[in-house]
């Protein structure tokens, strides 16, 4: 048996919280590839972000070494390479990179909630890639365990004739039932294709930034060999280098003398350009001699949700500018291009995938770079036809909306979306989905506890809050995945937030004209809370064109002037607060209200409805 034919490649795919990263570290510990006394909760989650909101948001390969108990394999060494994958509907473009890159996958099912709405995305993802499918159930020494249940779930999804012998049941927690995992993926994933001797051909999936060794690919080699001092080139971005250093996780980056067919690893070039290496991509000899075809690469993923980043300190645009270039090294899916705002200064719009896809950005330029940001409100990408004019335009930024006297038509984009939830939430996960101008399609059942709800929703309407309400309104047992099925007409406004007087862009958004009233009320309520108050009253106000729809105002903050005067005469008094009076009159003339960067992010979120 040759070294490839004892290579599998597999990833864990998942809902989200349903044990992945426990389930890798059961791997990583059973492989003896972590010592048990280096062992650490979610080891594979690099980021501290990561572990402090307990999810995956980058996909992390690493190399595995496992001798099998079984007798007729027993005397054979396999090599197991694992990619951990997010379970965020966000972050799916990561799910189907490394889907890519292996031949198998691991389905993930938690034993207390049964198949959910990414579970399904997940597994049609695979599918697509057409990978060998090991169901597992986790999680089945918990007492709200419903294994039995949950296996005829997978049995009907999967179309099992015999479950109890094809779905594997385990603690990820405890390590029961994994060493069964692991013979499992020796049995039923297969070996790679590639062939050793045919010209070099290695997918580029994943990338990351090292300071000595510049831009680092995360790559699949499926066919060939590559080795230190090879002169390679990208054959999509045309770019040439000299390979002086490959290797492979385990799960630190550990140098090799060569990476085969089969393998996954990664290598580094010394390239400090984040533009001559691209996902996707596909590696070959500069010298081949023989023409190869490129691999297929993936989809480009599109950006749903954009909002502008503005730094506080406007001496910060380098800085930002390049922190976000070192972002996309590993994380593909960000989109971002400069933008100058008459009030910010110099920015940029960020296209994102999703609204935690926006707040992980957020969170990582802050704490990696050090970076204070203001942020706009998050909008999607909509289209306007201008009178004389056939064309959808494309407006993905508020402050491109054009004058509502010059718009002939405007469209939305909008998603079909599939909700997974116990028949007993039906009515008000409906309400909820009616209240966003959701369009009922069919309802199909999954066993007598759970159901599938099929709607088409605006974008726009579920960017922002509706996971947490759609969470709230089925006590936590709702989830959901989408997809986008293109533009629709639809009667759209601009609404303006103006704050003492001045139009503060970075609130403005487009709304249906029917919900104007209802969308500036809920601003004006939400700013009123969190805008710190003056030394003199401050008004706040929706507005549609020239016209006010909304308005609260914050009352001036008092201070006591005449608070040292003990007795006398009452005229002292009265001088003392006409001459506060002016001063206030004065300072609401000309005041200018400066809002905390805190300010902006609170009102990302809108009043849960």
């Amino acid at each position: 048996m040759d070294f490839q034919t004892r290579i599998r490649n597999f990833c864990i795919i998942a809902h989200i919280d349903h044990g992945k990263s426990t389930l890798a570290d059961r791997l990583l510990e059973l492989t003896g590839t972590i010592e048990k006394r280096k062992m650490k909760e979610q080891f594979l989650d690099q980021m501290d972000i990561e572990r402090e909101r307990g999810i995956t948001i980058k996909m992390q390969p690493v190399k595995m070494l496992y001798q099998p108990a079984v007798s007729s394999l027993k005397d054979y060494q396999f090599t197991l390479n694992l990619i951990d994958t997010p379970g965020h509907v966000d972050f799916n473009y990561e799910v189907s990179r490394s889907l890519a890159a292996v031949e198998g996958a691991i389905l993930l099912v938690d034993a207390t909630q049964g198949v959910q709405a990414q579970t399904l995305a997940n597994l049609y993802l695979a599918e697509r890639e057409h990978l060998a499918i090991i169901p597992v159930i986790n999680k089945v020494d918990l007492p709200n365990a419903r294994t039995e249940e949950v296996k005829n779930e997978l049995a009907e999804l999967l179309k099992i004739l015999q479950p109890d012998e094809e779905i594997l049941t385990v603690s990820a927690k405890t390590g029961l039932g994994v060493d069964k995992v692991l013979e499992m993926i020796v049995k039923k994933v297969p070996a790679p294709k590639g062939h050793l001797k045919s010209p070099l051909r290695a997918l580029i999936f994943d990338s990351h930034f090292d300071p000595y060794m510049g831009v680092v690919a995360h790559i699949r080699v499926v066919d060939g060999k590559i080795k230190r001092g090879d002169e390679i080139k990208m054959m999509v971005a045309g770019s040439r280098a000299e390979v002086f250093e490959v290797g492979v996780f385990r799960p630190e980056p550990t140098h090799l003398d060569s990476l085969e067919a089969g393998e996954i690893g990664y290598l580094a070039t010394g390239i400090k350009n984040p533009d001559l290496i691209k996902v996707g991509d596909t590696i070959t000899l500069l010298k081949n001699p023989y023409e190869v075809e490129p691999l297929e690469g993936y989809q480009e993923p599109k950006p749903t949700v954009f909002a502008s980043f503005y730094p506080e300190a406007a001496d910060d645009f380098n800085l930002l500018k390049d922190a976000l270039s070192k972002l996309k090294l590993n994380d593909a899916s960000l989109t971002f291009e400069p933008e100058t705002s008459e009030a910010l200064g110099r920015g940029f719009q960020l296209g994102f995938l999703g609204m935690l896809h926006l707040e992980i950005v957020h969170e990582r330029l802050r704490r990696e770079y050090g970076l204070n940001l203001i942020a706009t409100t998050p909008t999607v990408a909509y289209q306007v036809v201008l009178k004389n004019s056939d064309a959808p335009k494309n407006i993905d930024s508020v402050s491109h909306w054009p004058d509502p006297t010059r718009i002939e038509e405007t469209l939305e984009p909008w998603v079909r979306m599939e909700i997974i939830t116990h028949p007993k939430f039906m009515g008000d996960v409906i309400n909820l989905l009616e209240n966003r101008r959701g369009e009922y399609k069919h309802t199909e059942y999954l066993g007598p506890e759970k159901l599938f709800l099929f709607y088409e929703v605006p974008l726009a309407e579920i960017i922002v809050d509706f996971y947490d309400n759609l969470k709230s309104v089925s006590e936590g047992y709702a989830s959901m995945s989408y997809e986008p099925v293109g533009y629709r007409k639809s009667d759209l406004t601009k609404l303006d937030i103006l704050i003492a007087g001045e139009r503060v862009e970075q609130f403005s958004r487009i709304v249906p004209k029917e919900k104007a009233q209802a969308e500036g009320r809920a601003m004006v309520e939400k700013l009123k809370e969190v805008v710190p108050r003056q030394l003199f009253a401050v008004a706040i106000q929706a507005a549609l064109g020239g016209k006010v729809i909304a308005r609260e105002d914050i009352p001036a903050m008092r201070k006591d002037v005449t608070g040292y005067l003990y007795g006398g005469d009452y005229s002292r008094k009265r001088k003392l607060l006409e001459k506060q009076k002016k001063g206030k009159k004065k300072l609401k003339a000309r005041g200018r209200i400066e809002l905390a960067p805190e300010v902006f992010m609170q009102v990302l979120r809108r009043k849960s409805s």
